[in-house]
Parts: C-alpha cells; structure tokens; sequence
C-alpha cells in the first residue's frame, strides 16, 4: 500500500503538521483537519484543494484563500498572484524532508513507524 503525506507549513516553510493517509486519498479532504484551530491571513494552496467548502472553511477563519482555480471550474476564481508565489516555501519544505532517504522512499511497511520517522524528519528540518 502506498503511502501520502499530507501537510500544513508556516510562513517560513517549516512544517507544523502531518497527516498520513493511503495513496489514493485525495488533498482536499484532509485540508478541514489540518486547518483546524489555526489562525493566519491567508492559506496558500494549489489547485488541488481547489473547493467550495474549503474556501468557504478559510474564509469562516477570517484568511484569504489563495488557491488558483482548477480548470474544471465554470467559473474562475481569482487568486492574489503576488502572494502565491510564496506557496515554494511548502514545496521546498518538502524537498528537505525528502533529504531523508527513508522518508523519501517509504521503506516502513508500517504507517505507524513512517509516521513517527516523519516527526522525527520535521523537528531535524526546523533546526536546520
């Protein structure tokens, strides 16, 4: 079974929290958890998070949603661009952890034991 980490970064980049789940299980229906009890001004995201009830979550929290519309959309939503381009930060954030062989390749056969090295990965990642 594959294996998806799914995650909420700070301003910075830094990783604050982490929800493993299976592979095929999409973005969006994890973003309400890891949103939850957060405070900022805006919520960067790409297209896959692109929902209705998300925006409508982010908006309930008093941020700015910036997430670009999914083409499939009849209507497009516009995003502030300027600001998107900061959404690197959670990519890069990714790109360190992936400097872990093991995170990187999932060698865990167990969601538990990958779960917990992930921990392990992000509290190494914001020494660095």
């Amino acid at each position: 079974m594959t294996t998806k980490v799914h995650m909420l970064a700070d301003a910075l980049g830094r990783p604050l929290r982490f929800i493993v789940t299976a592979g095929q299980a999409g973005d969006v229906t994890q973003a309400p958890v890891l949103l939850e009890g957060q405070t900022g001004d805006a919520v960067l995201a790409d297209k896959a998070y692109d929902s209705n009830a998300l925006r409508a979550l982010i908006a309930s929290m008093g941020a700015e949603a910036v997430i670009p519309s999914n083409r499939t959309r009849k209507i497009i939503i516009p995003h502030n661009a300027g600001l998107y381009k900061y959404r690197n930060r959670i990519e890069r954030c990714f790109n360190r952890l992936k400097h872990f062989r093991r995170f990187a390749t999932r060698y865990d056969r167990r969601t538990v034991y990958f779960t917990g090295f992930v921990h392990l990965a992000a509290a190494m990642a914001w020494l660095q």
